[in-house]
């Protein structure tokens, strides 16, 4: 009889708002959730391109800059001044050789002779995007590693080698290359071997390691002044609008491509962000939605609630019921969601992984939706006990007891 007289207090409409409007919120919460930590890896770890928050700078050159070279290079104050701006985390500066060099290769079969005049340029090995046990100066040792651009490989393999007729270079053969690198300047010739010893997609110059360059500035260079005319810079969110205006205001030049990755970065994940706040406002606003019916129905049926205790029923018994309906509402909403959200998964995974490395990331939306449900049961099971409480018990005996 309990049960039949509390099947009629119930409106079907309701339940099947919340339990509707609970799927929804909690698929979204879900999916999000996941897909962030599984795309994760892939923006921070597996894509250098991705993680670039960084670009190089330098000063726009002018018909007045070409007359007075001088103009071209940073000043100390100018270092400074960008140091502390708000969105800068931290620069770099390239130092230049000060000195002429000249390179050539022994002919081979798998590359031509050449001979040609070189640049050199260093900046500190934390902002390199390439990992070599190779990457260091020996002073004992007449050897010099080298990483250059990527592209000026290409440059050469679908531009200059197709014109010359000269065979195109992978990168794991020019590697095996050894070069022969002259060094002239201050009244001092030296001889050294050389090799390229990776490819970076992030610096546009010819690379050594940092101290062989000190070294040698100081060794053969003709000018002992260092002068900086390129700055990496590393910021804090790159897609801030501040950036390109500061450029802008002090004629300095930048890639504006440099940063539509990091960009790109930025902009999915506040998208996620966002998703993440709407999928917990819809679950928010389900849950006020059930309480706010929950008080409605026992208000609406006081006075049935009241003679229900009155006739022996205790008011933890007239509760189970709606604590039963509500948790089993739950408990299949949110399965069904951890179902859907699973499948979604799997179908963004598969896209994935076509595009980039295998992803490895153990599903954490069943521990996620089960910990919903606990949370949300647990939550309605003491409210419901403590309204039925308030309303069947008169204030003095509640107060006693």
């Amino acid at each position: 009889m309990l049960i039949k007289l509390q099947k009629k207090t119930l409106v079907p409409s309701q339940i099947i708002g919340y339990a509707l409007t609970l799927f929804i919120g909690a698929i979204i919460l879900l999916v999000t959730t996941q897909f962030y930590f599984d795309i994760n890896p892939i923006l921070f770890q597996q894509t250098d391109v991705f993680k670039d928050k960084s670009a190089v700078i330098s000063k726009n050159i002018s018909v007045l800059k070409t007359m007075d070279k001088e103009k071209i290079y940073f000043t100390d104050k100018e270092i400074k001044n960008l140091k502390n701006q708000p969105f800068t985390k931290d620069i770099s500066e390239f130092h230049s050789a000060t000195f002429k060099i000249n390179a050539s290769s022994n002919k081979t079969e798998s590359a031509p002779l050449f001979y040609t005049d070189l640049f050199f340029e260093s900046i500190a090995d934390k902002y390199l995007d390439v990992e070599t046990d190779e990457w260091h100066w020996d002073p004992s040792i007449d050897f010099i590693p080298i990483i250059i651009p990527e592209n000026y490989l290409n440059l050469y393999n679908f531009g200059f080698a197709e014109s010359q007729g000269l065979p195109v270079l992978s990168q794991n053969t020019i590697s095996q290359v050894e070069f022969n690198i002259q060094i002239s300047g201050n009244g001092k010739l030296g001889k050294y071997k050389s090799k390229i010893v990776g490819f970076s997609n992030k610096v546009n110059s010819i690379l050594v390691p940092e101290d062989f360059l000190f070294w040698a500035n100081k060794e053969f260079g003709e000018t002992k002044e260092n002068k900086t005319s390129r700055i990496l810079i590393e910021f804090y969110n790159p897609s801030d609008e501040k950036i390109l205006e500061y450029f802008n205001n002090n004629n300095y030049s930048i890639n504006k491509e440099e940063l539509e990755f990091s960009k790109l970065v930025f902009f999915l994940k506040s998208a996620l962000v966002a998703i993440f706040i709407i999928a917990c406002i819809i679950i928010i606003l389900s849950v006020a939605f059930v309480v706010l019916s929950f008080n409605l129905i026992i208000q609406k049926n006081k006075e049935l609630l009241i003679n229900l205790f009155n006739i022996g029923y205790s008011y933890k018994r007239i509760a189970k019921f709606y604590q039963l309906i509500i948790s089993v509402i739950t408990f299949v909403s949110i399965s069904l969601a951890i179902y859907v959200s699973n499948l979604i998964r799997d179908s963004y995974l598969l896209k994935l992984s076509s595009l980039f490395e295998s992803i490895k990331i153990p599903n954490s939306a069943l521990w996620y939706g089960m910990l919903l449900i606990f949370l949300l049961i647990l939550a309605y099971n003491i409210l419901f006990i403590r309204n039925i409480k308030t309303i069947v018990l008169p204030r003095k005996n509640y107060i006693n007891k």
